[in-house]
């Protein structure tokens, strides 16, 4: 059975910047596996392409420079360097150079291209079991990504949530004279709601609990940077929610008396109502596990990131937010690597100093 001394199990924006952290501390590459069925940056690659984004483009630049690993000064030029830093833009653009990392990462670590299945700790390491076969590994990092959240409203034909997100999906006679139920007012939804409007469909219905909740950009912070709408959607938003609405449009708040007779209209649905964290390997000896949300802890030797553990922080001047975006999971790694470096199952390396758990260098990110 193959050794390793970490085993990363995902290959989107968390995994990826787990891996470029790995090397950037000094672990080598031969004891690095890299657990993924696509290599192919996870579902920004594979899903969202046609999304538009919610990040600065300065962002998304910060996260490609970040890690020294990821050689991005040596890669092609791409579309993502030629646009203003302080737009948004679609999330394919943003996903190109993610793959050409990755490509560039597999040459040095020890990538698998399989999905796990079960995880177990014995003898102060973890067996990773795969689709084709097992390893074992000292330490495992879980950047499994998450997927769309759904209701159930028996009777409606679902329009999967990639599918309402991507204009060119929604081509086509099959939304001719349908009505159509969108649940939820995050960005999701204010992408989905024009997208589907843009279709033949007679009516499109938005179901909601609260009103809209905006991002708004300081000199230094951001509020509501998790929670409120940004960039495209939010312009959107504004103008035909808060705005005047456009005249095939309908809202409805789910908790009125007229919620029952307004989803019977409906023979389409979306549901935007956010995401929840994609299936874990299976740890029969603890059943689900819980993670710590300060610093990404697992279980000895495990550790999560990314969307699927996120961190929660809160700000003075708002309530607590998960934190969600490239940047941020490559400052949370930042964050805590150093501690899991020695928080590892089957070795007791001894305590650093308080002040030796420093951070491996990396540039400064805006809020």
């Amino acid at each position: 059975m193959t050794q390793y001394a970490w085993a990363v199990i995902g290959a989107g924006p968390a995994g990826i910047a787990a891996v470029g952290r790995l090397l950037d501390h000094g672990i080598a590459g031969q004891d690095i596996a890299w657990i993924d069925p696509e290599f192919a940056a996870g579902d920004i690659g594979g899903k969202w392409r046609a999304v538009p984004g919610n990040t600065h483009v300065a962002l998304f630049l910060d996260y490609l420079n970040a890690s020294p690993s990821f050689r991005f000064a040596e890669a092609p030029p791409f579309e993502l360097n030629e646009l203003d830093p302080q737009q948004t833009c679609p999330l394919g653009v943003v996903a190109d150079p993610l793959v050409w990392i990755s490509q560039q990462l597999g040459e040095r670590v020890r990538p698998l291209r399989t999905t796990a299945t079960d995880l177990a700790l014995s003898n102060g390491q973890w067996s990773v079991r795969t689709e084709q076969g097992e390893i074992r590994s000292k330490n495992v990092i879980l950047a499994v990504g998450s997927v769309p959240k759904k209701l159930n409203y028996p009777g409606l034909v679902e329009i999967p949530l990639e599918a309402a997100l991507d204009p060119r999906r929604l081509d086509g006679p099959a939304l001719d004279g349908a009505t159509v139920a969108v649940f939820g007012s995050s960005h999701s939804a204010m992408v989905a709601l024009p997208n589907l409007l843009s279709t033949a469909a007679r009516k499109v219905v938005n179901f909601y609990q609260s009103p809209l909740r905006y991002a708004v950009r300081f000199e230094d912070w951001t509020l509501f940077d998790d929670t409120g709408l940004k960039g495209q959607a939010a312009a959107w938003a504004r103008t035909n929610i808060d705005g005047e609405q456009p005249a095939r449009l309908e809202r409805c708040r789910v908790n009125s008396p007229e919620f029952q007779e307004r989803l019977q209209e409906c023979d389409h649905v979306v549901y935007t109502v956010g995401f929840e964290r994609r299936q874990l390997p299976l740890t029969p000896q603890w059943g689900p596990l819980q993670y710590d949300t300060a610093n990404g802890i697992l279980a000895p030797g495990l550790f999560g990131v990314g969307i699927a553990f996120p961190e929660y922080r809160i700000h003075p001047l708002e309530s607590g937010q998960y934190r969600v975006g490239l940047h941020k999971f490559m400052q949370r790694l930042n964050d805590v690597l150093p501690l899991w470096l020695h928080y590892g199952a089957g070795h007791s390396n001894p305590a650093p100093e308080l002040g030796t758990l420093d951070r491996c260098a990396a540039p400064a990110f805006a809020s």
